[in-house]
């Protein structure tokens, strides 16, 4: 094998949806670099069974913490004349996985990159979830904090092509539940799980529907949520004429910015900002 740096795609769940390419090129390369050290091992010991194994391959790690770092001793290892393959833990590297660095820096080199295609578990959920595949956005994992989540949730209700988010177990509830805020409890959504494995599941409801049944139980298993776009952009919010209104109601310049921070996309803090100044236009 030549000096190539080797993005390679691995099961999601099930052993074998791994390509006889990629086994190869895991086999075969000089420098293992994994997200998971450990999966690796996992993965190799059925990898190495099925053809003869490069004596002088060895294993380092690449995650978050160290890619930046790793990415250059492994372009040291590309300029060496080493054969590299880089995976994550399942799945395409880069995608919501360590690997984009890696890439980047193996192109400013000069090496050269070949991508070995695999499992990939949005392109899974999206075609399971018979929602419109014509036009897609991948959204990758959701910000954690509340005000966060929402905000980008509300850049997005003009966005017409079907949306992919990743999103752990736990948080799928409040997830779904900002969802239906921005969206429409009747929005159309598919919620796979357990991708490839045993227990595969596409959960498909509307937003509403699927927010009542996680909101207190989580899911099991890695999920992807799939939603569909809207059929029209969404209306416009003037937003000081609906902050003029909500804090007419009673409502305090905390709690008026907190309802619109999902409806308009603007930070809570700068909608905040503007209720204090309309409420004491107010008064």
């Amino acid at each position: 094998m030549t000096a190539t740096l080797y993005i390679v795609g691995t099961p999601i769940g099930n052993l074998e949806d791994l390509s006889l390419r990629a086994a190869r090129v895991l086999r075969e390369c000089d420098v293992l670099a994994a997200e998971d050290t450990r999966s690796a091992k996992v993965l190799l010991a059925h990898v190495d069974a099925l053809g003869a194994v490069n004596p002088g391959r060895r294993m380092v790690s690449l995650f978050e913490g160290n890619e930046a770092g790793r990415s250059e001793s492994l372009v040291e290892d590309l300029a060496a004349g080493k054969s590299v393959a880089v995976i994550s833990e399942a799945g395409m590297p880069g995608i919501s996985d360590p690997g984009h660095r890696a890439v980047a820096a193996a192109v400013a080199s000069g090496a050269r990159v070949e991508v070995i295609p695999g499992p990939n578990a949005a392109l899974a959920a999206l075609i399971g979830s018979g929602l419109r595949t014509d036009r897609f956005t991948f959204l990758g994992f959701p910000p954690r904090e509340t005000g966060e989540r929402q905000a980008l949730l509300g850049t997005l209700r003009d966005e017409t092509a079907t949306m992919i988010f990743y999103e752990a177990p736990d948080r799928v509830g409040a997830l779904l539940a900002d969802l239906v805020l921005a969206f429409g409890a009747d929005r159309l959504a598919s919620l796979g799980r357990e991708l490839t494995k045993l227990y595969e599941e596409h959960v498909r409801g509307k937003l509403g529907d699927l927010a009542h049944r996680y909101a207190t139980v989580p899911p099991r298993g890695e999920c992807t949520l799939v939603v569909a776009g809207g059929a029209t952009a969404a209306p416009h919010v003037d937003i000081e004429a609906e902050l003029t209104r909500l804090l007419a109601t009673g409502l305090g310049p905390k709690d008026a910015a907190a309802r619109l921070v999902v409806v308009t996309g603007k930070p809570r803090r700068q909608l905040y900002q503007l209720a204090l100044s309309l409420q004491r236009g107010v008064r």
